[in-house]
Parts: C-alpha cells; structure tokens; sequence
C-alpha cells in the first residue's frame, strides 16, 4: 500500500523552477530517504506534501488521497529549522503540541511521558525548552512529531548536531516506528547512516529526479571508479575514460582500471567541456 504518491509534481517561484517533473512512491512502513544538494528541491517537494504550498502541475497523494486537515493530523514533521516554544516547560510544550494534532490533554500527557523516558529526557520534563541542549531539544521534536501515532513521518536532517550515543537512539527509534507500520521519509546529509536505515531513496539535483529506486542497485550501479559530470562538450578523448554514459543533464564516466578520478576532472578542466 503506498503511503505517498507524487506524480509529475512541479513548482516555480518566479523564473525560478525548483521541481520539475517530480514522481515517486513512498510504502507503507518503510523508510525512504529523499536526498539531494542545498537547492535541489527537497524542501519544497516536502512542502507541497505537506500542503504548505500547492503545485503548479502534477499532484501529490497522501493516504490515498490530498493534503485535507484530517490527513495533515496523520503527519508527523520535523523541520530542519527546529521550533518548539522555549518558554515553555517542556512537558507542558509536548502536551501542547499533542492537543494541536486532536489529543485529548491526559493522553496527550502520558504519551509524552513515555516518550520522555524514551528519549532519556524524563529527567527534564519540568526544565523549561530553552535550559535545554540541542541536542535535548532536537529529541524533543522528534517527540512531538511522534507522539500523535501518525501515518506518516518526515525527518528533515534528524541526526545534525548529535553525539554517536543519540544518534544510535534515534535510529532505534525511526527502525521502531518503521516496524509498528509507521512510514517515515528521512532527508540527511550523513550517507552511511542512510544507508543503514533506508531500503529505498529518490535522489534530486536542481529541481529534478536524478536517480530513484534500491539504494543496493543505486550503490552497484555507481562503481568507485565512476564520475558523473554535468555540462557540455566532448568526453570520450579525455585520458582515462572507458566509456561514457549519457544522462538527463550530463554524463556518467566510467574510468579505466587504475585511473585516478582528480586526474580525469583536472583534463575536464584544462579541456573545452564547459561543467
């Protein structure tokens, strides 16, 4: 069953367009990375999922069905620009935050105490958001994008900022969520750990899906001795280059066995192909 399904999505800002012709599918209980440079278009595809903002063309399923109130209500969120209220004290704050995703107080209450001792924070419970550590508080958002039980859960860079030991908790808890049936899309930066959680990714550059599909058939298909170049120009002559393969905005260079991938680029260079 697919729990997200964007289809042909696209979006510009004036003369700038950073979606086009956006399509993938996310399933039920997986996690499922969405990665790409600053710039490519993550931020606003997870918008427009979110119905933050609404897409020129294409459309965007969640659930089964678009963004309605009821469905947002279903998303669990956690910006990459953290927002909890530091005036608060943090218990009161995640009680707060669970009323606002339909949880009647008590339970909004005991979730968050569960997840408190959870996250190891139960400790901090009654210290108010800004005492707290970034570290602490980027648990606690997670929190509060958890705590309602939802569908769906985007993480927007959970790992930046933290100790090996709270990195190791927050993978065991997405692996957690992921196999109660909850799914989670993940965007980060740190690759490994990618690749330790996710099953599957979409991967964007400049607005558009470079590559989709098995992160295993994505990895054996890119070799250590591979470069991918985007521009211009003539590649089959430079020294070192087996064979090149054309792509949506460039090339895939396969080297030869033994070539060095800072001499290929350092030809592209001195050659005419314009990068």
């Amino acid at each position: 069953m697919q729990t997200l399904l964007v289809d042909h999505v696209a979006k510009s800002f004036a003369s700038t367009q950073a979606v086009r012709d956006v399509s993938f599918a996310v399933e039920r209980g997986e996690i499922f990375a969405l990665l790409g440079p600053n710039g490519a278009g993550k931020t606003t595809t997870i918008r427009m999922v979110l119905d933050i903002i609404r897409p020129d063309s294409g459309s965007i399923a969640v659930l089964g069905g678009p963004t309605s109130d009821a469905v947002r209500d279903r998303i669990g969120y956690l910006p990459e620009d953290r927002g909890l209220y530091r005036g608060m004290k943090l218990l009161d704050c995640l009680v707060f935050l669970g009323g606002l995703k339909g949880l009647r107080s008590a339970e909004a209450k005991r979730r968050a105490l569960a997840f408190l001792d959870r996250f190891e924070l139960a400790e901090h419970s009654q210290k108010k958001v800004s005492e707290l550590s970034r570290g602490m508080q980027q648990k606690a958002q997670l929190i509060a994008a958890l705590q309602h039980a939802p569908d769906l859960v985007i993480v927007d860079e959970p790992f930046a900022g933290l100790d090996p030991v709270n990195v190791r908790l927050i993978k065991d808890v997405l692996r957690e969520q992921a196999a109660a049936g909850t799914t989670i899309i993940l965007s980060a930066h740190e690759m490994q750990l990618v690749q330790e959680l996710a099953g599957r990714m979409v991967m964007l550059h400049r607005g558009e899906v470079v590559l989709y599909g098995q992160i295993a058939d994505v990895r054996r298909s890119f070799a250590p001795n591979a470069v991918l170049v985007e521009g211009q120009g003539s590649l089959a002559a430079l020294p070192g280059v087996a064979s090149v393969q054309a792509t949506a905005n460039g090339a895939l260079l396969q080297l030869d066995s033994g070539a060095s991938p800072q001499a290929v680029l350092r030809a592209l260079s001195a050659s005419s192909f314009v990068v």
